[in-house]
């Protein structure tokens, strides 16, 4: 009785640290407080006519507009979709089933949004799939990608790339796919999850066909995001039943979400510069501490260089195994990924690393650390400490 005591009052005295932000942000309080008081006040259906109706269909159009302008392009080309998974999914079928593309280049590591639906579309419809080269250090081989480009110049093509890797944090070299797709008359779609609200993206200056965003990367709500079509692009909708979003996805609109993504996006960008500074330097005091206080541990892909990763992530590899490694953390308090949030309860292990990682680095414990604005250097210590408590 008196241990079952102990437990309890451990775990309730105990202060929870959250480091798995690349999986989901939390909502931020200014998000929130637009999203209640669309609920309070937005009752109408946006397809309705009468004033509730309308009143609803501007919020929806004023998001929009305000959302294109941060990446420099119309409202007519940004579709608000569920989340960017479904905006990776109406893209590709798109490309596929409307523009006529037969084939699709991409890599091994991208995210499953992608590497599932190009696979469902080379069953379904014999699209050609080729997968460009990476080094073990997750970089994508530009030399291989242009052999690519050329041997399919008699196709007609779409080049996805992830323009942050989810699991390792790569940063893509985008203005030199961007330039290479251009040569070769080929489209180019970027999963844009892991970037959008962290990064600066002007679509004019870095051309792009097609990107794909979701709110709750950058501390906006879950179930909401958008795909970007350039302009001159028809869309055939995937969702049937309506005509929402210009025909585009059949659907109610999620009012009050794409109101929070809206408040969302808009925060981020605001302080994009002081929030990159502050995480650049937390993340760089994370590695110094790692590398200070555990003998032969080692970064996955480029997260350990600060100019060629995210500043929200850092995948860690640890000398010593310790299959139980992430679920002692979580007992502790802790929440870190051993890979995407997708691949954290799944037996196959990570995708990603099991495509740079050798098999003896592969059976390492991986774990992925990811930090947004609200993470502090008291985490951060406290973590380290715990960490050289499980595997010192």
């Amino acid at each position: 009785m008196h241990v079952c005591i102990e437990v309890i009052v451990y775990f309730c005295n105990m202060i929870p640290i959250y480091l798995d932000n690349a999986a989901t942000t939390p909502i931020d309080k200014d998000v929130i407080d637009v999203m209640c008081k669309s609920m309070l006040e937005n009752n109408g259906n946006p397809s309705s006519t009468h004033q509730f109706g309308r009143r609803a269909k501007s919020s929806v159009e004023t998001a929009r507009i305000n959302i294109a302008k941060h990446f420099n392009v119309s409202a007519s080309e940004i579709i608000f979709t569920a989340g960017g998974t479904e905006a990776d999914n109406l893209i590709m079928y798109n490309a596929v089933l409307n523009l006529d593309v037969d084939v699709i280049i991409t890599s091994k590591i991208e995210h499953h949004a992608v590497l599932h639906t190009a696979d469902y579309l080379s069953k379904t419809y014999q699209t050609k799939i080729c997968y460009v080269d990476v080094n073990d250090k997750g970089e994508i081989d530009l030399d291989h990608l242009e052999i690519l480009l050329l041997k399919e110049e008699n196709s007609k093509c779409l080049v996805s790339l992830m323009y942050v890797n989810n699991e390792i944090g790569n940063i893509l070299p985008a203005q030199e796919i961007s330039t290479l797709c251009k040569k070769h008359n080929a489209l180019f779609h970027s999963d844009t999850v892991q970037a959008i609200g962290h990064y600066e993206l002007d679509l004019q200056k870095t051309p792009m066909d097609f990107i794909a965003a979701s709110a709750h990367k950058f501390h906006g709500p879950k179930g909401v995001g958008f795909a970007y079509f350039k302009k001159g692009f028809g869309i055939l909708p995937m969702l049937h039943g309506g005509d929402q979003e210009k025909g585009a996805r059949s659907s109610t609109e999620n009012v009050h979400s794409i109101l929070g993504m809206e408040k969302a996006l808009d925060i981020a960008i605001t302080n994009i510069e002081k929030d990159t500074n502050y995480l650049t330097e937390l993340k760089g005091y994370f590695i110094s501490e790692l590398t200070t206080n555990f003998k032969d541990v080692a970064f996955n892909g480029n997260s350990a260089i600060l100019d060629k990763s995210s500043y929200t992530i850092l995948s860690t590899r640890f000398s010593k195994a310790n299959d139980m490694l992430l679920f002692t953390l979580d007992l502790k308090g802790i929440a870190v990924s051993g890979g995407s949030a997708c691949q954290s309860g799944s037996s196959k292990g990570s995708h990603v690393l099991q495509e740079i990682l050798n098999d003896v680095e592969a059976e390492k414990t991986s774990v992925r650390f990811s930090f947004s604005k609200y993470t502090t250097k008291e985490e951060i210590n406290t973590t380290i400490d715990n960490l050289k408590e499980l595997l010192n």
